[in-house]
């Protein structure tokens, strides 16, 4: 995935996270993920596996076109 793509669905997952006022611990935690883990992916500095997109997803309750730049 590119970098750009990254930054997108990071910041996609953020916007998200703070409408349902969330905290970036909150979601790592139902995601069974570390929070450093999740806050690099809303920066866009990591490239999650399908399996931890996945549960973040799960954990944010929102389909993955909610997120994905395509």
């Amino acid at each position: 995935m590119s970098d750009n793509s990254l930054h997108i669905i990071g910041r996609k997952l953020r916007e998200v996270r703070e409408k349902q006022h969330l905290t970036q611990s909150d979601v790592a935690e139902k995601a069974d993920i570390s929070t450093n883990h999740y806050a690099q992916i809303e920066r866009g500095e990591a490239n999650p596996s399908i399996e931890t997109l996945e549960s973040i997803l799960k954990a944010l309750n929102i389909k993955s076109s909610k997120v994905l730049p395509f």
